[in-house]
């Protein structure tokens, strides 16, 4: 199997940042694991079929996030979910706050052709101003080709055409992302990854990001207690002071 280049290097630049996974959650929506710091990501790969048990289940905690990062590599994708959470946990946040990584889309868009992967709240702003704007979605029940979203399966046709491109994170989580950079890199385009589930590493920028936009969990304890019990997104209003989002730019 090919190797996974990305992942590898990511894992490798938070060796000096191991913890013991103090606390781990599978929620609805969303996954956490508390080490060092707090990390979360997409609960990707719900629903499952009945029987498709997490590896080592019910001992997680007994693991060291280091660990529990190596699940990113499996196409168990709840447990890929459960090893970026915990490789997030590893990550020291930087980055500027009070700055919304989709406004600097809509200040910078008019006129240019914008590719979505993955579906981000604000697509009629983004239409109306943008030349073309095309969402590249998975989940079958999203998709809606006369709204422009359309199946990931696009992505080697629509993003080298592409000024701007938008990723989400949880691309980590379905092994999607270090091909996603690449035809960025080809396309030359300004290149976005975003959302809670971002890895705030400097790597992603090696590998062809501009701009990193995540959370930085503050109060790991009241966040993975949050998302265990609920679904949604993870936002300010839901979460009030558990995280703040920042911003990296090369």
């Amino acid at each position: 199997m090919k190797e996974m280049k990305l992942l590898d290097d990511l894992i490798s630049a938070v060796q000096g940042e191991n913890a013991v996974a103090e606390d781990v959650r599978v929620g609805a929506s969303w996954t956490g694991v508390k080490g060092r710091y707090g990390g979360v990501c997409k609960t990707y790969g719900i629903p499952v079929p009945h029987g498709n048990y997490t590896k080592d289940l019910g001992k997680l905690n007994e693991k060291s996030t280091l660990e529990l990062a190596e699940y990113a590599r499996s196409w168990n994708f709840v447990e890929a979910s459960i090893g970026v959470a915990a490789l997030n946990s590893m990550v020291k946040v930087k980055g500027k706050t009070g700055v919304n990584a989709i406004d600097i889309v809509l200040e910078t868009c008019e006129n240019k052709k914008v590719t979505m992967v993955g579906k981000f709240p604000r697509i009629p702003e983004i239409k109306a101003l943008a030349k073309e704007l095309w969402v590249l979605e998975m989940n079958p029940c999203l998709l809606n080709v006369k709204k422009g979203i359309i199946n990931a399966t696009a992505a080697e046709y629509v993003i080298p055409d592409s000024d701007i491109v938008i990723v989400t994170g949880s691309t980590l989580i379905n092994k999607t992302m270090e091909r996603v950079l690449e035809l960025c890199r080809m396309a030359d385009a300004y290149t976005i990854v975003m959302g809670p589930s971002t890895t705030m590493s400097d790597v992603l920028f090696d590998y062809g990001a501009d701009m990193l936009a995540g959370v930085e969990i503050t109060r790991p304890d009241a966040l993975l207690n949050t998302i265990s019990q609920s679904g949604g997104m993870i936002n300010s209003r839901v979460c009030g002071d558990e995280l703040v989002f920042r911003v990296m730019e090369v």
